[in-house]
């Protein structure tokens, strides 16, 4: 891949699956910075913090099922406060609940919604439709 990213947001309470993750995307040599946090209320206060503290995520891999904060309320207040330069976000779960696919679809901010774990020919696919 010729794409290189700034920052990739990793949200998912599990270590296993972001530990996963960060390596498929260090394998893939497209950004620069890799955050992870272990819920939404960690995700939102690395994206208030962003210049301050955090580079902006280029993208957000997010799950839907989390402790303290849920992917879907994460987005309700991820809304509120960023409006200028929405993020990319991909829904990034193990849920088969058709449901969760419905309500994502219905939800602009969501670019993808894909089934864990991530893989490189599916970061591949991502990243080309940056």
């Amino acid at each position: 891949m010729t794409k290189k990213l700034n920052c990739i947001l990793l949200v998912d309470d599990d270590d296993g699956t972001n530990f996963l993750h960060t390596m498929v995307i260090e394998d893939a040599n497209i950004v620069e910075n890799i955050l992870v946090a272990l819920d939404g209320e960690e995700a939102l206060e690395i994206i208030i913090n962003v210049e301050n503290k955090y580079p902006k995520p280029d993208l957000v891999f997010l799950d839907i099922n989390m402790p303290r904060m849920n992917g879907w309320e994460f987005l309700e207040e991820l809304h509120k406060i960023d409006k200028q330069k929405p993020l990319i976000i991909v829904m990034l779960t193990a849920s088969l609940n058709p449901d969760d696919l419905k309500r994502a679809e219905a939800i602009p901010d969501i670019k993808y919604f894909k089934n864990k774990p991530l893989n490189l020919k599916m970061l591949e696919e991502i990243v080309i439709g940056l």
